[in-house]
């Protein structure tokens, strides 16, 4: 098969939600065509669809490398380093052993998410949370807020915000 049956048998498993035989098409593609900078970039998609950061991101760098001219492919990259940083800012903050360590780390972490992918809401949510595990709360309002403004129809944040402010009513007192 050339290149283009690949990537068309791709979207067959797409569609059918094989995700895994799609990454196959698209790494034979790849393995066919590896110039091809648009390959790599749906490549990327659905290995991080499928959860395969890592393996999304190698593809992500590649199609940047390839073509930088194409803006989906730097925002794409650029969410995808966000989602890792979130995801290790929310390891360190689940670790007991390596929060003690450098308890503003993952801030630092989630800052650079935010600044990545300023849509990115989750990355804004673990900020809130990790201020205000510093006893940040003012910082923690100030994060959550500017989530709320992203997705002010979500009761979940709300009801966040509330705990956020009963806790720097506790902390005032």
């Amino acid at each position: 098969m050339n290149p283009s049956e690949y990537v068309r048998e791709a979207y067959r498993h797409i569609l059918r939600s094989d995700f895994a035989e799609a990454i196959v098409c698209f790494e034979a593609a790849i393995a066919a065509s590896p110039a091809d900078a648009e390959v790599r970039y749906r490549c990327s998609i659905t290995y991080a669809r499928s959860g395969m950061l890592d393996r999304a991101l190698v593809h992500a760098v590649a199609a940047v490398k390839l073509d930088s001219s194409k803006p989906e492919y730097n925002l794409h990259l650029q969410h995808l380093q966000a989602l890792m940083l979130v995801q290790e800012a929310k390891r360190l903050l689940e670790d007991e052993q390596t929060r003690t360590m450098n308890p503003y780390h993952p801030i630092t972490l989630l800052k650079e998410a935010i600044s990545l992918d300023p849509l990115y809401g989750d990355a804004y949510v673990w900020l809130a949370i990790a201020h205000s595990r510093m006893n940040e709360h003012l910082q923690a309002i100030a994060a959550l807020k500017e989530v709320m403004s992203l997705h002010p129809d979500d009761t979940g944040l709300r009801q966040l915000m509330k705990d956020l402010q009963k806790s720097l009513q506790s902390y005032l007192q």
